[in-house]
């Protein structure tokens, strides 16, 4: 592999057959690379919306009490490297060379003896397994990147899984409903393991809690083993009291919303699992790490020409849910542009019955993805919220077209897709 835009035209071209199910390439190739996933502790977190949120947070808990910390996170928001961090470091351009190369090599050979080849996906997976590996880090926090049961991250043995929540979505998929997608998520709990969930609907509940039972976890959930009771907001940060059957904590977490008291809390209870598993985390301590995370695109304040701009990567149904609470209750405001861009295989109407109303003025963009090609479509469905209403294909465009239309007080709110912020984030 010559140089590092080669390597991501590989994986590019490993895109182009998309999702497919099983974990038999995966396992062959971690096998062929001598089994890296085996070699750290690690932590497996899975859930619809907040996985994100709560790998970073329980990865910045570790990384401030002394531990050499790797993360895996999808998708990105600045770089492809962003995907697999140790310390917060991304990880170089050499090194993805030099471990893809490897890679590469192996898959002619899973080929060559009738193997499939693995998904652009597995082969992420693979790499960042081969780099925690090589690098001797002390625990791994590996987000799942679709589903839960037959996702490629689903090959590690964690010492806690953690569901953060289940809601529909990617239901070409995981299923239709909540109790089908419950099923496939709680796929990531493991015998003998602890779980930690910060479901509170009861019959996705139920299905977590059959699924620990089956495999003799302790589960821990939100609303009964722990709690988050919330406090008040600000344009910067979540204030909470943690409480579980030992600590009584005063948070203030960095990542704004009321959904976050739940994420935060849920990662909090994964560090006291940990503790209670005979690990060095001092829970008390762990709480001041909370102020300090970092997660762009999650309800973020940016500051664009002198303007408010709100990032949130609110990409599904209770992505806009909690985007209209925050909208409600925590930002100051004299109106709100809104400027949004969905893909196509989501649930569109529903929510922009969420977000729609907040919407003085709405300019409809398009997402760099192939599933946004009908984009346009979205700004029927604000009609029924918003005379003035824009159709601007060019994202960067659209930003402009939304700053140049704001007065004093107002706030240009950018949602819809994590693709679309991709390209935003790059102008701040």
């Amino acid at each position: 592999m010559e140089n590092f835009e080669a390597a991501i035209q590989y994986l590019d071209e490993l895109n182009k057959f998309g999702w497919k199910p099983g974990l038999s390439r995966i396992k062959k190739l971690l096998e062929l690379l001598g089994n890296p996933e085996k070699t750290f502790k690690s932590i497996h977190v899975g859930g619809t919306n907040g996985k994100g949120s709560v790998t970073v947070t329980i990865s910045k808990i570790l990384e401030d009490q002394g531990y050499k910390v790797g993360k895996f996170i999808s998708p990105e928001i600045y770089n492809v490297r962003e995907r697999i961090q140790i310390d917060s470091n991304w990880i170089s351009e050499e090194r993805i060379i030099t471990i893809l190369s490897r890679i590469q090599m192996l898959i002619e050979e899973m080929k060559a003896n009738g193997f499939e080849e693995p998904t652009n996906f597995e082969v992420w997976t693979a790499m960042c397994f081969t780099y925690f590996c090589e690098e001797k880090i002390d625990f791994g926090v590996i987000e799942v990147g679709l589903g839960g049961e037959i996702d490629s991250t689903n090959v590690i043995d964690p010492l806690i899984s953690v569901i953060t929540n289940v809601s529909i979505d990617h239901k070409d998929y995981l299923g239709d409903t909540e109790i089908e997608i419950a099923k496939v998520k709680s796929g990531i709990i493991k015998r003998d393991r602890p779980v930690i969930t910060g479901s509170t609907d009861k019959a996705v509940l139920k299905v977590i809690e059959e699924k620990a039972l089956a495999m003799n976890s302790q589960i821990y959930r939100f609303g009964i083993e722990f709690n988050g009771i919330e406090k008040s907001f600000d344009e910067g940060f979540s204030n909470f009291i943690f409480q579980n059957q030992d600590y009584e904590l005063e948070v203030s977490y960095s990542l704004v919303g009321h959904h976050q008291i739940l994420n935060g809390s849920v990662s909090l209870e994964a560090v006291y699992v940990l503790n209670r598993l005979g690990f060095m985390v001092d829970v008390t301590k762990a709480r001041q790490s909370l102020s300090k995370v970092i997660w762009a695109g999650r309800l973020e304040m940016l500051h664009y020409k002198g303007k408010r701009v709100l990032l949130d990567a609110a990409h599904n149904l209770e992505g806009a849910k909690n985007l209209a609470l925050a909208l409600t209750d925590i930002y100051n405001y004299r109106k709100i542009v809104l400027m949004v861009g969905i893909l196509a295989d989501k649930e569109r109407q529903k929510m922009i019955d969420y977000i729609g109303p907040f919407g003085d003025k709405v300019i409809v963009t398009k997402p760099k993805s192939p599933r946004a090609d009908d984009f346009r479509k979205v700004g029927e469905y604000f009609k029924e919220y918003s005379k003035d209403i824009y159709i601007i294909e060019d994202v960067r465009e659209a930003m402009e077209m939304g700053i140049s239309l704001l007065e004093d007080g107002d706030i240009l709110c950018i949602t819809g897709s994590i693709y679309m912020l991709q390209e935003i984030r790059k102008l701040f």
